[in-house]
This record gives C-alpha cells, sequence and structure tokens, in this order.
C-alpha cells in the first residue's frame, strides 16, 4: 500500500464556513470511479426517479440604484447565485471545544422553497436502514451503522447507499490497504454516521465540548454526525457538485476516526488533502474530496498544530 503519514489523535471535529476566501476554484476529477458506478448504477436510477431536491431564493442586489433578482437552484443545472456562507468555526478540539461565529449579518436573503426541507428539529430518534452492506477493500475491517433521524424526511436506505458508495471508492480510505468497510445494522460496530437535524447535531456535538450552531458537521467518540442543513446547502467550493461535497463530509469525519488530525494546504495548485478544512479556503489548492488520488497516492499536507 501507498506510504501514509502517523495519524493524528481522534475525538477532532466540527467545520464550518468562511466569508471571503478569494476566487472560487474548480473541484477536481470524477467523483467516482467507474466500477462503482456500474455497481451503484440501480441505486442512482431509484435516486434520480425518486424527488430531486431543489432551493430557490431570491437575492435583492442594488445596482446602480436599481433592483434585481437573481435565481437560485441547487439541482437541475441551473447557474447558482450566493447563499449566506455557513457560520465559521474557530476550534476543533474535542479536548477543548470549539467556537462558532454567527453568520454575517449583511449575508444575501435566501428563502427556501418547500422543494429542500430542512427543519431545525427532528424527532431526537434514530432510524436505521433493513439490511447491511458487504464488506468493501481489504485490511482491517472497520463495522460501521448509518442512521437517519426521525423527522427529516430523508429515506435512510437512501442515505446509507450514499455512505457505502463513498467509503467503498478506490480513492477512498480503502486505497491504504488498512482498512475495510462494512455497514451493519446491529451488533458491535467501530462508528456510525448519523444524519440529524441542526439542533440534534448541536446536542451531540455539545456533549464531546463542540459549539456548531446548527450549521455543521462534527465528530467525536464513535459519532460521525452530519448535519442535514450541510448536507443539503453544501459549501462554497463545492456548490453544484452535491456528491463530492457528500464525499468530502463522509471522507474527513471517518478519517478522524481513523485517528488522523486536520492538514492544510502542500503547495498552490496541487490537491486539496480531504484532511484539510476546506470550507475555510483552499489556500491555493484544488478542492478535493478523496483521502487518494487515482494512482493510489495518499493526498497529504502539513499538519496543523493541535488539530
Amino acid at each position: 500500500p501507498p506510504p501514509m503519514p502517523p495519524a493524528g489523535p481522534a475525538g477532532r471535529g466540527g467545520r464550518g464556513g468562511r466569508r471571503g476566501g478569494g476566487p472560487r476554484r474548480p473541484v477536481s476529477g470524477d467523483w467516482l470511479g467507474d466500477d462503482l458506478e456500474r455497481e451503484f448504477e440501480g441505486a442512482r436510477r431509484t435516486r434520480l426517479r425518486g424527488v430531486i431536491v431543489g432551493v430557490t431564493a431570491l437575492v435583492l442586489v442594488a445596482v446602480a440604484g436599481l433592483g434585481a433578482m437573481a435565481y437560485l437552484s441547487f439541482g437541475g443545472g441551473t447557474k447558482h447565485a450566493a447563499v449566506p456562507p455557513p457560520a465559521r468555526e474557530t476550534g476543533t478540539g474535542q479536548d477543548g471545544g470549539a467556537r462558532v461565529e454567527s453568520e454575517p449579518s449583511d449575508a444575501p436573503i435566501v428563502t427556501p422553497t418547500r422543494s429542500l426541507y430542512i427543519p431545525a428539529k427532528g424527532t431526537g430518534k434514530f432510524l436505521l436502514p433493513a439490511s447491511g452492506s458487504r464488506v468493501f477493500g481489504h485490511g482491517k475491517v472497520m463495522r460501521y451503522m448509518v442512521q437517519v433521524e426521525g423527522g427529516l424526511r430523508q429515506d435512510p436506505t437512501k442515505f446509507a447507499r450514499s455512505v457505502d458508495k463513498i467509503l467503498a471508492d478506490k480513492r477512498g480510505w480503502t486505497a491504504s490497504g488498512k482498512w475495510a468497510f462494512q455497514r451493519v445494522n446491529s451488533g458491535q460496530y467501530d462508528f456510525v454516521v448519523q444524519l440529524a437535524s441542526p439542533k440534534t447535531v448541536d446536542k451531540i456535538c455539545g456533549s464531546y465540548g463542540m459549539t456548531t450552531n446548527g450549521t455543521v458537521n462534527c465528530s467525536g467518540g464513535k459519532q460521525v454526525v452530519v448535519n442535514l442543513r450541510r448536507w443539503l446547502l453544501l459549501t462554497k467550493y463545492y456548490r453544484g457538485h452535491p456528491d463530492a461535497y457528500h464525499a468530502l463530509t463522509i471522507n474527513h469525519e471517518v478519517g478522524h476516526r481513523l485517528g488522523f488530525g486536520h492538514m492544510t494546504c502542500p503547495g498552490r495548485g496541487r490537491l486539496a488533502p480531504v484532511m484539510m478544512q476546506q470550507i475555510y479556503g483552499l489556500k491555493g489548492c484544488r478542492a478535493n474530496p478523496w483521502p487518494f488520488d487515482a494512482h493510489g497516492r495518499f493526498l497529504t499536507g502539513p499538519a496543523v498544530a493541535g488539530k
């Protein structure tokens, strides 16, 4: 297997957004390998025949004293206008907790339509898919559960398939040869991926000393907690690329469960490490949602002290 740097301490988590951050850079590469595309094609067709999630917004812009309106839609190939950036997390440690700044008051006004359902609070009870998965990869088998909070109008089976697809990709953590993954719905497990409402995310992440303000994801203990708001609204550098952002979210947070800490950009024009907090800005790197490249090389960068 390709060489990998020593894993950093586990128990890190929480990611937020950043205002500004320079020009938007293209997201690199194909998101999923051809072999996995074929394997999951049936699930994809089912997903495409289902509800196509979109969000529209009216952004009022003053131009030379005249009002202008911009239309925002995620999905359907529509061009995207700016939406308010998520709150910025200014700390990431499980030990001392994380701090999250409020969203800027001068952010554009965005009004989601009924097609994008993001309740502030779910039922607090989590639902499991009916079955598990086969083992993906070779190495130590990491068993994981996938759960979706009730009241979100999200199908646990579809969400689980998305997670499976990401962890099984040849550019994912299996490329190291150290880990394999298998989803289970009972018995012992190494970590659990939970899709939760903003308030439930705050509650879970708060128990690990992290402040998420209903806007970001976190990872602590055996829990990988995915914020529904972030999962659907994406982030600045991945807008228009939901599959890529979903891969970044899962790979980054699972990376913490595997013991990796945060990294930063290794050099201008290079692919950003998946353990880089890309939501803060790319710092000259190109957006990248995978821990390994297509040739099996680990995409690393300088470690971020204390993170």
